[in-house]
């Protein structure tokens, strides 16, 4: 079965790299139009022009994903240059502790809050009252595997990729009909994002898993597409867990 997504319009928050920029070039090469958001305009600028060379629909909007305001303004952007918004992905995120949770310092445990649950929050409230309550729509947020599980040195990270779990489940309950609230959770993933486990530990890893290697962006991609497309009408709430088999591990993890 061909997915495609024609005729829609999608907004991906953290679009200029990694799986970002993999879910954009997906939902672009399926038919939507696509507006890019990241704090960085060069990046973005670089990111758009590399996907639009197929002829794609590309925008770009600079916005720190934190930041309410901007996620107002990046809607409204979206809707001046699109004319409609369909698909908001949620895929900006920040970590900028590693170590135990019990020693996080108090502002770095609120930027770690503000952009992967509140800004979530933000962005969905924005899309929904701009845009999606009267005209529907699919949301789709980027948990992680760390928000089922526990891990010593990212542990305040994954605290809130669980409590962006529930959201996603909250969310669909109360934007149910018209919107469905859906969350992919990635394993380890080949990204810069990610870049000090997987080079620390990645060949470990992969080695581990069923499937025998870690992921790239396009993996992760594909099932936004999936969730962001009809193909997946009668699901929301849900969470698609996307790591190589990671968790089907016996206890003890990998």
């Amino acid at each position: 079965m061909e997915v495609r997504v024609d005729g829609k319009v999608a907004l991906v928050t953290g679009g200029s790299r990694g799986i970002g920029k993999a879910v954009a070039a997906r939902l672009a090469g399926a038919g939507a139009a696509v507006m890019l958001s990241a704090r960085t305009p060069d990046a973005l600028e670089a990111a758009a022009a590399e996907i639009g060379a197929g002829g794609a629909e590309i925008g770009v909007f600079p916005a720190n994903a934190g930041d309410p305001e901007a996620a107002e303004a990046a809607v409204a952007a979206t809707l001046e240059r699109f004319g409609r918004l369909d698909v908001l992905v949620n895929n900006a995120a920040t970590n900028p502790y590693f170590g135990p949770t019990v020693d996080i310092d108090r502002p770095r445990a609120e930027k770690t809050l503000s952009v992967n649950l509140e800004g979530v929050l933000a962005w969905t409230q924005c899309a929904w009252r701009m845009a999606m309550s009267g005209g529907g729509g699919a949301v789709v947020n980027m948990a992680s595997v760390g928000g089922l599980s526990v891990d010593p040195g990212i542990g305040w990270y994954n605290v809130t990729k669980a409590a962006l779990i529930h959201l996603t489940r909250q969310l669909a309950y109360e934007l149910g009909p018209a919107v469905r609230v859906n969350a992919v959770a990635p394993g380890l993933v080949r990204t810069d994002f990610a870049r000090a486990l997987w080079e620390r530990a990645g060949d470990a890893v992969a080695a581990r898993l069923p499937l025998r290697r870690i992921g790239d962006p396009d993996d992760v991609a594909k099932v936004v597409l999936f969730l962001a497309s009809d193909a997946a009408a009668w699901m929301t709430g849900a969470t698609v867990v996307v790591d190589g088999g990671a968790m089907a591990l016996p206890s003890g993890g990998i």
